[in-house]
């Protein structure tokens, strides 16, 4: 190993350990910061971004890079976290510091604007900022895409999930644009009716039930730690992971869930290569990939008719006999499928459909297509055309998601393809481990995690996109499977019922 590579690997662990502070106080930001700090707090963030942003933008980080990459005697782990380095140094230096500067400024005043709109359910409040704020993500699309040999819109996907492009994208959603209507037509006829747990519940009970499955679905609690907040969420870092809830004493399933949802995120982090520890090629391969592993653990494993059985004692346990706690009801109340406004409220079978809509719809806005002032008809529009259902007031249509007036274009796709990714995966370690649904039903996921500590979690960022789904699942990233999903949990269970 060259001086330039060692040198390079120091560098960006100083760069690590800035982010991994920022990422502790991104957390107490959101948990338990005193209101009157935040000015200060404001500023603490502020001069280590722009720590982080020197360091890494730095001609003497770009030198490192190239004499790394001229150096011979790296070995894969080596050359990959050049590569990953590179793509990050690129991607930072693109853009002009005055087109960062005025898309923060622009994004930062859309947000604000955007919570009023949202709560006055008036889009006209928000049209001018968000045309701003398209107008400059459109121009750091261009810009990025022609530093990095991408089109615009590539150039946001690959922001969030490295190597993902729209030509993969686009028959992946068309194709799921077309298979699910009868399917959740199907499924809406297939609901069953259930019993409503009675609360209330306390919430010291449902806390200490979510930290019991947390250890037993193998987080540990010696590297982490769980807390309420506004909204669910996983931050720190591998070794310091930080999980949140929102708690409410007369609803148990929605916190349960979003703990569990959470805890998928925080074992991918806690199974990250340890040696490549604040580098950039052990860091976790994306959003997409990301978002599978919360939707493999919430969604195939945990509302699993295998594991409801093993939660409905856990539920009795904690909260006292109840007719509701039986694995049919439960299996009637948390596979309810509906037509909803709201996309975060969506079930598994109608949420990529809310996707799809923001994903046509955002491209459309991107190339020019579709004007900013047209949204709400837009998306009425589509709404009615996929789902259904318009929504009766902005505040439940095209004002419901942050995503577009932070500037977060090209992200939506990356929810649902991390969905398909982990019917992928779940259908890959049924078949590689028989009698995992015997494990599931004891509420033993020790053998699956294995199987992803290795598949996915171990391998961090050394291998593309496609090449992990590829080797984790036998085949590339394909809709099949989660189709297949949907079809024997919501129909064919049905009907069997």
């Amino acid at each position: 190993m060259g001086w330039h590579y060692a040198a390079l690997e120091e560098r960006l662990g100083r760069l690590g350990h800035l982010e991994g502070a920022l990422a502790i106080l991104n957390w107490d930001t959101a948990v338990c910061m005193p209101e009157g700090a935040s000015a200060a707090r404001g500023e603490q963030i502020a001069t280590l971004k722009r720590l982080a942003h020197e360091l890494l933008t730095a001609d003497e980080t770009g030198e490192l890079l190239a004499g790394a990459e001229a150096e011979s005697d790296l070995d894969p782990w080596q050359r990959a976290n050049v590569r990953e380095a590179q793509r990050r140094f690129r991607r930072a230096r693109a853009l002009e510091p005055a087109l960062v500067e005025a898309l923060a400024r622009a994004t930062n005043a859309c947000e604000m604007t955007w919570r009023q709109a949202r709560r006055r359910s008036d889009f006209a409040m928000l049209r001018a900022s968000l045309e701003e704020v398209v107008r400059l993500v459109r121009e750091a699309a261009r810009v990025t895409g022609a530093a990095l040999g991408l089109e615009p819109y590539d150039a946001l996907l690959d922001e969030h999930q490295p190597d993902l492009r729209d030509a993969l994208v686009v028959p992946l959603l068309d194709r799921l644009a077309a298979a699910l209507p009868p399917i959740l037509e199907a499924a809406i006829e297939a609901n069953r009716p259930f019993l409503s747990p009675r609360g209330p519940f306390p919430i010291d009970r449902q806390k200490k039930l979510a930290e019991r499955l947390m250890s037993r679905l193998g987080f540990d609690f010696r590297m982490g730690r769980l807390d309420a907040s506004a909204h669910p969420f996983c931050g720190g870092i591998p070794v310091d992971i930080r999980i949140t809830s929102r708690w409410r004493e007369d609803e148990v399933g929605a916190a349960l869930m979003a703990v569990l949802h959470e805890t998928g995120h925080a074992l991918y982090e806690a199974g990250l290569p340890r040696r490549w520890l604040g580098q950039p090629v052990g860091e976790a391969r994306g959003i997409v990939v990301h978002e599978s592993q919360s939707l493999l653990l919430e969604m195939q494993i945990c509302r699993s008719p295998a594991f409801l059985r093993f939660l409905a004692g856990e539920l009795e346990a904690a909260f006292g006999p109840d007719p509701a706690w039986t694995s049919a009801n439960l299996e009637a109340l948390w596979h309810r499928v509906e037509r909803g406004f709201i996309r975060v409220d969506a079930d598994e079978v109608s949420y990529p459909l809310h996707v799809i809509l923001r994903w046509r719809l955002e491209k459309a806005m991107l190339s020019g297509e579709l004007a900013v002032a047209d949204l709400p008809g837009a998306w009425a529009e589509g709404m009615r055309a996929l789902l259904g259902v318009v929504p009766p007031d902005d505040a439940r249509g095209c004002l419901q998601d942050i995503h577009w007036s932070v500037g977060a274009f090209g992200y939506f796709p990356c929810y649902t393809l991390g969905a398909l990714l982990a019917a992928q995966l779940a259908a890959a370690a049924r078949a590689q481990l028989p009698g995992l649904e015997q494990d599931i039903a004891r509420g033993d996921i020790d053998r699956l995690l294995a199987w992803l500590r290795a598949e996915v979690h171990g391998r961090g960022s050394m291998p593309r996109f496609e090449e992990l789904v590829r080797e984790a699942t036998g085949g590339p990233l394909s809709v099949e499977p989660f189709l297949e999903h949907l079809r024997a949990r919501y129909l064919e269970r049905a009907r069997a019922a």
